[in-house]
């Protein structure tokens, strides 16, 4: 990997602004490179979308914009929003049969109608780049993962990132550190847990019945380091921090500007009151996601290398 000359944060007079797409920029040099020494047959990504959410379609966009800039093969399969789920499966099986395509990812949120485990038990394990077949969640559980979900990745990379470019042990903070995680989602959630547990921290998992029950505050306040991830405008706001956090927001939500009427992309922080009580915050835009785009598509020339007698025994490595 080529360093960049680029900062990788900011400085504010309160906290210090995480900038991911700095990190970005640089590992998405290392894959251009990577990708094109693979060979005539460049990595393919498919994405499936059914529906017309916001945030998915935006998401989708991003996605079908940097693999073509790498040189992948891309494929968009957007199915109306009240599709029945034999469409669905049926669409995931000719996407796990394309040889062109080595990974797939269903994109959510889904109608109430399509359970996500359904579709996630249909992808080819070998093709499901975000991990959320049962034998790669399996795998990441156990610690010996086919493929890391690229969103809960992008997140500890940046952790990581930040704390060794401000001159700390990463390995020797998380030891004695609480992280707190708001979300428990099969593609976030949940495999940020394992991640955090494998940096040895204490990890506390909230969820929406610890809000409902009015004990997300007293949980969010312990954290060194605070990851949301629940897809609630705003929902954290610098009172249910502690002094000197490091919060890192996931959250990709749309909201309308009652004035002009246009659609902007916030995240799941209160961004202003937190950044007065923090010791450093990722941005929404511009932090976890442009990591997670290049994340999944790494994620995705992992897969094209996969020998093809793995694919034929289609059984875990």
């Amino acid at each position: 990997m080529t360093p960049s000359t680029e900062p990788t944060a900011t400085r504010t007079a309160g906290a210090t602004i995480i900038d991911g797409r700095a990190m970005a920029d640089e590992l998405r040099e290392d894959l251009a490179n990577k990708i094109a020494a693979s060979g005539d047959r460049p990595p393919g990504l498919a994405t499936l979308l059914v529906g017309d959410v916001y945030t998915a379609m935006a998401y989708e966009r991003r996605l079908g914009r940097l693999a073509q800039d790498l040189g992948c093969h891309y494929d968009n399969q957007h199915l109306p929003a009240d599709s029945e789920l034999a469409e669905v499966l049926a669409t995931i099986g000719r996407l796990n049969a394309d040889p062109r395509i080595s990974g797939i990812i269903v994109l959510r949120p889904l109608p109430d109608h399509i359970p996500e485990e359904s579709l996630y038990r249909r992808l080819d394990p070998l093709k499901d780049v975000e991990a959320v077949h049962p034998w790669n969640a399996g795998l990441v559980a156990l610690g010996e993962p086919r493929f890391v979900p690229s969103t809960p990745s992008a997140a500890f990379y940046m952790l990581d990132r930040y704390l060794a470019d401000s001159g700390r042990d990463p390995s020797s903070f998380y030891e004695k550190s609480t992280i707190v995680l708001v979300g428990r989602s099969n593609n976030v959630g949940k495999p940020g847990l394992w991640l955090g547990l494998e940096r040895h921290a204490t990890v506390i998992s909230c969820d929406r019945w610890c809000d409902e029950h009015g004990r997300l505050r007293h949980y969010t306040r312990q954290g060194d380091v605070l990851i949301v991830a629940a897809g609630v405008p705003g929902l954290i706001t610098g009172d249910d921090v502690r002094d000197g956090v490091i919060a890192i927001d996931i959250g990709i939500n749309a909201v309308t500007d009652p004035e002009t009427d246009r659609v902007r992309l916030v995240g799941d922080l209160d961004f202003g009151s937190v950044l007065e009580r923090a010791e450093a915050v990722s941005p929404v835009p511009g932090g976890v996601g442009p990591i997670t785009d290049v994340w999944l598509l790494a994620n995705t020339l992992k897969a094209a290398g996969l020998p093809r007698w793995v694919h034929e025994l289609g059984q875990p490595r």
